[in-house]
Parts: structure tokens; C-alpha cells; sequence
């Protein structure tokens, strides 16, 4: 099984309608495009929607080396704000590979314009995962 196959079970963010473009060891490519669904009461994608996209970069991040990881403290800045039709993409890059996997991600719509910032921290437990 790849890590995209893995992270294909991820369920609340594939309702969310995030998809796992690339993923490689301490990097990830996470994309999706703003609906309706996905806004906030002010008429802007919601910041949570954005979470869920970053956040599954920091998770597919952390777990590629084969060991399972779960987030312990992750944080994120919104800079600006999405609307329906934006194409977001969440880059994360693994910066500590050791027990306490420290992932930075940014996200940009598609004209390259920085929407958010968030970083994450995991635990990497001694647990094998079922990736090729």
C-alpha cells in the first residue's frame, strides 16, 4: 500500500474534499478547491477547512517514513482569506525526522498568493505502517 493509499482512508478529510496530490519522505501535496460547503458564516472559507487541508500534509509528512505519528500540537495563521472556486494547496516539509517530527506547511491559492501558515508537531510511535 503507498501513503496516498493510506491516507485515502482518512475520511473526514476526504468528505472535506482534500486529495493528496504528492507524497514522498517529509513531503507532501495536499490540494482542494473551495465550495460552498466550505464557508463561513461571513461568506469565506472557513478556517477550519483550511486546518483540515494543512493538516493532512502535516499528517501525510510525519508518516512517511513507515511509523505511525499523531499530531500533538499544531498551530496555523490565517493571511488572508478564500472564497468558492479557490484551488488551495497545502505544501509540507518535514523539518525534524526524529521521535518528534516537526512539519512546516503553507497554503496558497492558485495564484501563488499565501493563505495560511501552519505548523505541527508529532509523536512517532514505534508502530509500523502498512506502506510500501
Amino acid at each position: 500500500m503507498t501513503l496516498k493509499e493510506f491516507f485515502g482512508k482518512d475520511r473526514f478529510a476526504a468528505d472535506a474534499g482534500c486529495e493528496i496530490v504528492e507524497a514522498s519522505e517529509g513531503h507532501a501535496v495536499v490540494r482542494m478547491t473551495v465550495e460552498e460547503r466550505h464557508l463561513n458564516a461571513g461568506g469565506v472559507c472557513q478556517g477550519g477547512a483550511i486546518f483540515t487541508l494543512a493538516d493532512l500534509a502535516n499528517a501525510v509528512c510525519t508518516n512517511s517514513h513507515g511509523q505511525l505519528s499523531f499530531s500533538i500540537n499544531s498551530n496555523i495563521y490565517i493571511m488572508r482569506s478564500a472564497k468558492v472556486g479557490d484551488v488551495l494547496t497545502a505544501e509540507g516539509v518535514e523539518e525534524n525526522h526524529h521521535k518528534l517530527p516537526f512539519v512546516d506547511v503553507k497554503v496558497r491559492n492558485q495564484d501563488g498568493e499565501l493563505i495560511a501558515i501552519f505548523t505541527g508537531q508529532a509523536y512517532r510511535k514505534n508502530i509500523e505502517l502498512p506502506i510500501d
